[in-house]
């Protein structure tokens, strides 16, 4: 069964860092990739697309970012652990969301087809 739990949301001010874990269970590396993803404010209402922002590969951990993200964004994980990881430095107002991981790779606005969502983590950064 998938089950992915986010944590380490929080409010920061512009310029710093902050970390994300997502824990994950055994099965989710079997999948291709496991990605990070963001509601900004406005998503939240509508509810129904993200922003795919960080994704790695499970096999071989080859990492891809969107624009807006890289350079200041790194994913890793700990296999041994079931653990992954967003680390955001210089943080930017425009990073305000509720962020979710997920056993999928995606770049972008859309509405991704993925049922097994956790609860997310919010975070708030402040100018």
């Amino acid at each position: 069964q998938v089950q992915l739990v986010e944590s380490g949301g929080g409010d920061v001010q512009a310029g710093e860092s902050l970390t994300l874990s997502c824990a994950v269970s055994e099965v989710v590396w079997d999948y291709r990739a496991l990605g990070w993803f963001r509601q900004a404010p406005e998503m939240e209402r509508e509810g129904i697309e993200r922003d795919g922002i960080a994704c790695a590969t499970s096999r071989d951990g080859i990492t891809y970012y969107a624009a807006s993200v890289k350079g200041r964004f790194t994913t890793s994980r700990d296999t041994a652990k079931n653990m992954v990881y967003l680390r955001m430095d210089n943080m930017k107002p425009e990073d305000t969301g509720v962020y979710y991981c997920g056993a999928l790779c995606g770049l972008g606005t859309a509405i991704y087809q993925y049922d097994d969502w956790g609860r997310g983590t919010r975070v708030t950064v402040s100018s």
